[in-house]
């Protein structure tokens, strides 16, 4: 009897498992032969973008200069004496023959008064010696006197009118050695320290002198390039144009002020293989200092019409620079330029971009080719105007 439940219950497992075996092996074969699903889209990488523009681009070589007064001079006295007093503040602006210090004139008055002096004793006696000479040209057509004595007297009146030259001469230096005592500014420009106080001797001889005078403004900036930008600014000065100057601060931020160009030296300085210009800058407000340093710019024209981008959009390889520039279907393409410079935060690119194509700014280390792009923020088109 349990034999035959058993056997009963053997064939009625067998039944059920039968459809779940085959069940299970369909969903094998369905899963195994079944097509792959289809892959997700990658995601749409957020990067900074600009456009590229087409502007004029000024042209500029940068160098390293010093602020230089236009004339300096050290006043120094001509001649020996007291010094009586001095009509000047440190640091006070002068103009051109403006009293700075007084000397003790009397020794040099006396001095002129004695040649006076002895001018008129020889005026006296010249004009006595004439008369006598007109006496002894009368006489001697009388025959009454020799002509010896005529030639005599003749030159004593020769010899006192030299002697009256001589004292003229004398009277002269004088009143320049007179006019020496009072020391005057010799150009407009800006006192420095005191360097003698009143009640000191001073000699002509003195190194050091009384003050010193720099002439600010106008000034010069003093500046170097390399040689080989020589050609460049002789191409750029033939049609006459006075090419622009611009001085900077330490930062190369800050524009000082502008001028123009007065000097490209006459030879390269074969040691550091540079050339030494002059830029000259009205300087009213006196914001450029005598040994001042300063960043200089030097305008030699402008790139016309270019095609530009900013700085950081660029990205170097070993192939060479390239731009990120997003197509019709927002994805990024890498783009090989050629960049002609880059200042002022802007590069200008020579080929490889048209105007209006949009580039990566910034995030392109998360941008590959052919990665779809959205723009993240509105950026400044092109940051860095030249200045």
């Amino acid at each position: 009897m349990n034999n035959k439940i058993s056997s009963r219950m053997r064939r009625r497992g067998a039944l059920i498992l039968v459809p779940v075996l085959l069940i299970i092996g369909g969903l094998v074969l369905r899963a195994f032969f079944a097509p792959p699903p289809p892959p997700k889209a990658a995601p749409a990488v957020p990067a900074t973008l600009v456009q590229v523009k087409q502007e004029d681009v000024p042209n500029y070589l940068i160098g390293v200069g010093t602020v230089q007064a236009l004339a300096s001079v050290t006043v120094k006295a001509r001649i020996d004496g007291q010094l009586e007093r001095v009509d000047y503040a440190e640091g006070q602006d002068v103009k051109a023959g403006q009293v700075l210090a007084q000397l003790d004139a009397r020794p040099v008055r006396a001095q002129l008064e004695q040649v006076q002096a002895q001018k008129a004793r020889d005026e006296a006696q010249l004009a006595n010696a004439r008369l006598d000479l007109d006496r002894y040209s009368r006489l001697i057509k009388e025959e009454a006197t020799s002509q010896q004595i005529l030639d005599t007297q003749k030159a004593l009146v020769a010899q006192l009118q030299a002697a009256v030259q001589t004292d003229e001469a004398q009277i002269h230096y004088a009143q320049v050695q007179l006019g020496y005592a009072t020391i005057t500014a010799p150009f407009a420009g800006r006192t420095g320290a005191r360097l003698v106080d009143p009640g000191n001797l001073v000699h002509a001889s003195d190194a050091n002198g009384l003050v010193v005078i720099n002439q600010i403004d106008p000034i010069n900036v003093v500046f170097t390039l390399p040689g080989d930008a020589v050609q460049a600014i002789n191409r750029a000065q033939r049609d006459g144009r006075r090419l622009a100057v611009l001085a900077y601060g330490r930062d190369g931020e800050a524009l000082l002020a502008r001028g123009a160009l007065v000097l490209v030296n006459n030879q390269i300085d074969v040691a550091s293989g540079t050339v030494q210009l002059k830029g000259r800058f009205a300087n009213a407000q006196h914001v450029l200092w005598p040994g001042q340093y300063v960043n200089v710019r030097l305008q030699l024209g402008e790139h016309a019409q270019a095609l530009t981008v900013p700085a950081p959009a660029v990205q170097r390889s070993q192939a060479g620079a390239y731009v990120y520039v997003i197509g019709a279907d927002g994805r990024a393409q890498m783009r090989p330029i050629e960049v002609l410079q880059i200042q002022d935060g802007k590069a200008v690119v020579a080929k490889g971009l048209a105007a209006g194509e949009t580039v990566v700014l910034d995030g392109q280390y998360k941008i590959k080719p052919g990665v779809p792009v959205v723009a993240a923020t509105v950026a400044a088109p092109a940051p860095g105007a030249a200045r």
